[in-house]
């Protein structure tokens, strides 16, 4: 299956449509885990720098996939024991797709069905301007590298986004 490009399901436009009960065929996440590292001492790390969208959109559940997998790997090189990673949005939105045939003649058979409704093809998160997607708890000697870590998990989503401090700010410079 040829996947599309996520800025074509980046906007968000029209209501929600996250019952899932009501519909078939609809792909689970790709996320995996939602809290990693330390997960039995999360609450005893005194610093919390957290990844923070600057724009509302729509992030599919293969780019947050992709971001948890990367801020994993560069968190992973100070133990496992020295962080907790924790993924704080759901892909609840169901995306849709109406396929349409391509190439020569193509042209006579897909000109029907304005306003289609389409086919379940994925899932996303919605999220607003100001929402935090991840963040990362460690000791104050690790901070630079879970900076380093969210830097690079920011490069996987489709909207820019800031690293902030939301607990221990006297730990970072």
């Amino acid at each position: 299956m040829v996947r599309k490009p996520g800025r074509m399901y980046r906007n968000v436009d029209g209501p929600a449509y996250t019952r899932r009960e009501y519909m078939g065929g609809v792909p689970n996440p790709k996320i995996v885990h939602f809290e990693m590292g330390n997960v039995k001492a999360k609450n005893d790390f005194p610093v919390e720098l957290s990844l923070m969208v600057d724009e509302s959109c729509q992030i599919r559940h293969n780019a947050l996939e992709a971001a948890r997998i990367i801020a994993n790997k560069h968190l992973n090189k100070v133990g496992t024991a020295n962080y907790f990673l924790w993924i704080r949005v759901f892909p609840h939105q169901v995306i849709r797709e109406h396929k349409m045939a391509t190439g020569a003649g193509a042209d006579r058979i897909s000109s029907g069905m304005s306003k289609a409704f389409g086919k379940p093809v994925g899932t996303a998160a919605r999220v607003k301007r100001g929402q935090i997607i991840m963040s990362a708890r460690v000791n104050p000697n690790n901070v630079e590298k879970a900076k380093e870590a969210l830097r690079e998990a920011s490069y996987k989503l489709p909207t820019s986004c800031r690293i902030v401090v939301t607990k221990g700010k006297e730990f970072v410079k």
